[in-house]
C-alpha cells in the first residue's frame, strides 16, 4: 500500500469537490463544525463557500514518531463559535475518516453535549479510508488500500521558528 502525496492545488481541488457534492446533495445545514486540527482547513473553505458560521472542535488522537500513532481521542471541553447558539442542522467536517473513532466519538460528545438543539448531523471528509467503522455522509475519494496520506501542510510539522531566518531571509 503506497502512501498518497497531496499538494496544495490538489488539496484546494479536494475542498471545492467535496463543496460541489454537499450542493448537489441540497441539504439544507446552518452551522459548520470542523475538527481541528485535520478539519480546521477544509471547515474554513466550506465556511467561506457556503456562507455558513463556523465552530471549531478541537481534538487530537495522533502523536509518536512522526506522528502516525494513534493513541486516544482527546477533545477541547468546549466547542469555539462565534454564534450565540449552535445550528440545529450541522455539518461536521474533516479532512479524512481513518479508523472512524474520532468521528463516532464526535457524535457522542456532540450529542450529549448539544444534542438538545441538534435535530441533524451530516459529516463530511475528503478521504474516506475502508478501514473506518463509519461511513462519512459526504466524501470526495474512497480509499480502499487505507493508505497514508501525507498532506501539504505537514512541512510545517517539523519546522520551527529558528528555522524562518533561513527560508525567507532577504536576498543579499
Amino acid at each position: 500500500m503506497p502512501d498518497l502525496y497531496v499538494s496544495w492545488s490538489e488539496y484546494h481541488q479536494k475542498i471545492t469537490q467535496l463543496a460541489a457534492k454537499i450542493y448537489e446533495s441540497q441539504w439544507e445545514f446552518n452551522q459548520i463544525i470542523c475538527l481541528a486540527r485535520g478539519g480546521l482547513r477544509v471547515g474554513d473553505i466550506l465556511s467561506r463557500i457556503f456562507d455558513k458560521p463556523m465552530a471549531i472542535l478541537a481534538t487530537s488522537s495522533y502523536g509518536g514518531a512522526e506522528g502516525k500513532e494513534r493513541g486516544s481521542i482527546t477533545f477541547a471541553r468546549d466547542l469555539t463559535m462565534t454564534t450565540a447558539n449552535l445550528g440545529s442542522h450541522i455539518l461536521l467536517v474533516d479532512d479524512l475518516v481513518d479508523s472512524g473513532v474520532s468521528l463516532e466519538r464526535t457524535l457522542v460528545w456532540l450529542d450529549r453535549k448539544y444534542g438538545f438543539y441538534i435535530d441533524e448531523v451530516r459529516s463530511a471528509v475528503l478521504w474516506y479510508k475502508s478501514s473506518s467503522s463509519i461511513a462519512p455522509d459526504y466524501y470526495v475519494d474512497y480509499l480502499a488500500d487505507n493508505p497514508w496520506i501525507h498532506q501539504p501542510f505537514e512541512e510545517f510539522e517539523t519546522m520551527n521558528p529558528s528555522d524562518l531566518g533561513k527560508v525567507h531571509s532577504p536576498a543579499s
